[in-house]
């Protein structure tokens, strides 16, 4: 069957907009996507200057939702991104603050240049989608996605993302350069392309919208035997060889969710075994803990995926 023509509008609709903004980048706008349907999170690993910001910021202008950009920097305390309180002499009395988690799409961007303890206060808001603050736990707007972005090649002042910080993400993604034809006609200054400080273009969907296709997309059918292949993915990535630690449970449901994510973005209420396989290198690879031997031979997490998706059958 089908799924729902409103839900394929909509997400057409956010897919044109996002296109427009980050050029030649259909694939991971469409994982992007899956992410926002599946409710994860994205954490977006490439060199500077590629468009992540933009990226994020194009997705908010299109589904209506509110924005904010946390710049990491080693000084960064918890407080400045969860929010705190502070004294209002007016009245006597302190009032909370709310910080920039206190938003529905959140961009953390160069988030490995943020200290281990500001890292930490993230866990929470990614894992349960609220923030305690002074004793007190404050629910997150929803929808609520955050998109973190990291420079794979710069380690000076940085401080690697735990597996504990990881395994939150649902999907890890790179943009890259753009294709040549598409690069050339950005320096050229692109036919349509909005000028700076125009006014932003109303937003195609809502976030309302956003809430009912991610109800939709939790609705996805997944027979039992797709559910088992997928399942025996996560089990190799705990059995391979150059692995010390595979996909945790967590990695299991994200992969589970993802995937019927993807399967509503390509028009269908069901997933298919395909679903799973597209899915499991974004899903699964960034989670992959090498053992020392595999770590210092430069063991690829990807080309492990691929192994481990070769070796395993695809259900009959």
């Amino acid at each position: 069957m089908s799924a729902d023509p409103a839900a394929q509008a909509h997400l057409q609709r956010i897919q044109a907009r996002l296109e427009a903004a980050v050029r030649g980048k259909t694939g991971p706008i469409r994982l992007l996507l899956a992410a926002v349907v599946s409710g994860g999170h994205v954490l977006l690993e490439d060199i500077p200057g590629t468009g992540k910001t933009t990226l994020a910021r194009s997705l908010a202008a299109a589904t209506g939702c509110s924005f904010k950009r946390i710049q990491c920097t080693p000084d960064l305390l918890p407080g400045d991104i969860t929010g705190s309180s502070i004294f209002d002499q007016k009245r006597g009395r302190f009032r909370f603050r709310p910080g920039p988690l206190m938003t529905q799409i959140v961009i953390v961007d160069e988030i490995n240049r943020a200290s281990p303890r500001t890292q930490s206060a993230l866990l929470e808001a990614l894992a349960e989608g609220q923030v305690t603050v002074e004793g007190r736990t404050r629910p997150l707007a929803a929808p609520f996605l955050c998109v973190a972005t990291q420079n794979p090649v710069e380690f000076h002042g940085t401080y690697p993302l735990p597996e504990a910080s990881l395994d939150r993400f649902m999907l890890q993604l790179s943009l890259g350069y753009p294709p040549e034809a598409e690069e050339r006609a950005l320096i050229q200054g692109a036919p349509g392309a909005p000028a700076p400080g125009a006014p932003p273009l109303p937003s195609p969907v809502t976030p309302a919208d956003i809430l009912a296709l991610q109800a939709a997309a939790a609705a996805v059918r997944m027979d039992a035997s797709v559910a088992a292949y997928a399942h025996r993915l996560v089990l190799a990535t705990r059995q391979h060889a150059a692995v010390r630690l595979g996909a945790s449970t967590r990695g299991a449901l994200h992969l589970g969710r993802a995937a019927r994510g993807w399967a509503m973005l390509q028009g269908r209420d069901f997933v298919i075994p395909e679903d799973v396989r597209h899915l499991a290198a974004p899903v699964l690879a960034h989670r992959l803990c090498l053992d020392g031997k595999a770590k210092y031979a430069g063991a690829d997490r990807g080309q492990i995926i691929q192994e481990i998706l070769q070796s395993t059958p695809l259900p009959r």
